[in-house]
């Protein structure tokens, strides 16, 4: 067969599936030339997930005549004044969405300048292109897609149902609109509940609020404020708090120069940044916005532009992770305000059932002058004679705590001060607005892992020599796997030799581990190197290993503390990194407002 030139509108047809694989690229291709063309306004609405209608609407600056049919012209475009690739400064710049879309679908196009005197219209039938023509307009510019892939049926058969179509539009404008917080983006049509995000004002707390209109009021309440620059990189976002965790990478946005990336090096940051705070099956929500000269990444890798490539990315794996660490360190012992709400949540369907329990069911008026120095639970209150307490039988919470004045700056202070210990396991610490719930094991083990961390990092972790070795039998894979990594365990404070088959001989400890239960551990350590297996990091194999001595030292449940053993507890805490959880990614404490209590005695 002799070879001939592709018909235009079949080469159109090839280059959609490139670009438009589903209504919800169609969307994308164009909500971007809208975003280009500076609208402050976009209404988006759908028919059957997109497959019968897309149209979207703005009030950027239109297109005259001229423009307009050169438009749907293949590789046609106004965002490349010099033909330069490296310099590019917009979203769409290759003049291929248009065309493409035209040739699988029925594209009108209706668009007016701000200074025309009326608008101009065009309609592209699969690939057959009509003429220019006046027609009456408001000021930006109209798109409608209808029936797409009506001229290539086989690509519908890949769709998936209309509801995932429609859902996965949501998505596009989602993250489209975190970017862009002074545009207002309207989202509408079947199989949506409907989207309407309001301009935001410029600056940071803009920012927020519309990221807190995409990821919900839950968000911004446990949101890290992240602004970091290094070599002509400015990396700025927002990241949630470790405790704020999800079961996918859903609720993670990155951007670079304002355009919505999935990148690998950005997930595999994030991943690294959180990793000593995680559990491997969470991930953390966040949004990061890189910012940097054009010149330094490659947008033009993907037809797409799902994807970018760094000059350098190596840097920018550094800027992100040094960025996020620095935030999370700076959060001390903050964890999410949502475990008072899980924890009402579980109290309520024990208590009343499945539904939740109708405050308004009980008609009582909350005391506006209510003072906690009158309240029961009030210092010295268990002992007055007329504590209705006194009688009672002993109780599984200690409170011995009470034995000592509680003083004012105690109860001021983020944990507040003692009160009880329950079931010798949780603390029970009043704070000048509500209680705090602290689980002393998951405390304790975050507190010692992070001693460790800090003597490894500065002069080494100080040691102990045992005056009689204790000898460690174990299998002789694990025997192995120990004697593997002599030399590191050593740097860690844990010195061990081969003390023949199937044994190893442990001479030093860490001193802060003195009195802990050695074989459990070195036996523990030999289980954590082998799950690391040889391709975890080195450093992130040390770290599991310190997680772990950190465990067998931490004050364990059914362990009994005295009220200055518990509040020196709570005030390392609140000077502690990261003691918000523990070193399983779960929360160290649940902290519960006067109004959430209110809440379980229909009081508000």
């Amino acid at each position: 067969m002799p070879v001939r030139r592709l018909d235009p509108i079949l080469i159109d047809r090839i280059a959609a599936g490139e670009v438009v694989e589903r209504p919800a690229s169609a969307v994308k291709e164009l909500v971007e030339n809208s975003l280009d063309a500076g609208a402050t306004r976009i209404d988006v609405a759908l028919e059957a997930g997109g497959r019968k209608l897309i149209r979207i609407i703005d009030n950027g600056r239109g297109m005259s005549a001229q423009d307009l049919a050169l438009a749907v012209e293949r590789h046609a475009t106004s965002k490349l004044p010099d033909s330069d690739l490296s310099n590019i400064a917009t979203l769409g710049f290759r003049g291929e969405a248009l065309p493409s879309i035209g040739s699988v679908a029925e594209l009108e196009i209706l668009t007016r300048e701000h200074d025309a005197a009326n608008a101009f219209a065009i309609r592209v039938d699969q690939g057959r292109k009509g003429e220019v023509s006046p027609a009456a307009g408001a000021t930006g510019t109209r798109v409608e897609v209808r029936d797409l892939f009506s001229a290539t049926p086989a690509r519908l058969k890949f769709l998936k149902s209309e509801r995932s179509e429609a859902q996965a539009v949501a998505d596009v404008i989602k993250r489209l609109a975190m970017a862009h917080p002074q545009v207002r983006f309207a989202l509408g049509g079947d199989h949506l509940t409907g989207l309407d995000y309001a301009a935001c004002p410029e600056g940071a707390d803009g920012w927020l609020m519309r990221i807190a209109q995409v990821l919900g009021r839950e968000f911004r309440e446990n949101a890290l404020e992240i602004d970091a620059a290094r070599e002509g990189f400015h990396v700025r976002g927002f990241a949630g708090l470790p405790t704020f965790h999800r079961a996918n990478s859903l609720a993670q946005f990155m951007y670079v120069n304002g355009r919505p990336v999935r990148d690998k090096l950005f997930h595999g940051a994030v991943r690294a940044a959180y990793m000593d705070y995680l559990p491997g099956d969470r991930h953390p929500a966040l949004a990061l916005f890189l910012d940097c000269d054009p010149h330094f990444v490659d947008v033009n890798v993907h037809p797409a532009k799902a994807e970018v490539r760094f000059r350098d990315s190596g840097l920018i794996r550094g800027l992100v992770i040094g960025a996020l660490k620095e935030v999370l360190a700076g959060a001390m012992h903050r964890a999410t305000t949502t475990g008072g709400a899980r924890t009402l949540d579980a109290l309520a369907q024990r208590s009343f059932g499945a539904s939740a329990f109708n405050a308004q069911q009980a008609h009582v008026t909350r005391p506006t002058n209510w003072d906690w120095r009158n309240s029961p639970a009030s210092p010295g209150f268990a002992d007055t004679p007329q504590s209705s307490f006194a009688h009672q039988s002993a109780p599984y919470a200690d409170m011995r705590s009470h034995s000592a004045p509680v003083e004012a700056a105690a109860v001021d202070a983020p944990l507040g001060a003692a009160r009880a210990q329950l079931h010798d396991t949780y603390i029970v610490a009043q704070t000048k607005d509500g209680i705090v719930i602290v689980d002393q094991h998951a405390a304790h083990e975050r507190l010692v892992y992070e001693k460790l961390k800090r003597q490894r990092d500065e002069n080494g972790i100080a040691r102990q020599t045992l005056l009689i070795p204790i000898v460690v039998e174990m299998d002789s894979g694990d025997v192995e796997r120990i004697l593997e990594h002599r030399e590191t365990l050593a740097g860690l404070g844990l010195v061990v030799d081969s003390f023949g088959p199937g044994a190893v001989a442990v001479g030093e400890t860490p001193a802060l581990l003195k009195d802990g239960d050695i074989i459990r551990l070195v036996r523990d350590i030999a289980d954590t190197l082998a799950e690391g297996g040889s391709t975890t990091p080195l450093e992130r194999r040390l770290d599991q290993v310190l997680a772990t001595m950190a465990c067998h030292h931490s004050v364990r449940a059914g362990r009994r503390l005295s009220g200055e053993e518990m509040n020196a507890l709570l005030r390392e805490m609140e000077a502690t990194p990261g003691s918000g959880q523990c070193n399983h990614g779960r929360p160290t404490y649940v902290e519960l407002r006067l109004a959430d209590v209110e809440r379980l005695f229909g009081r508000s």
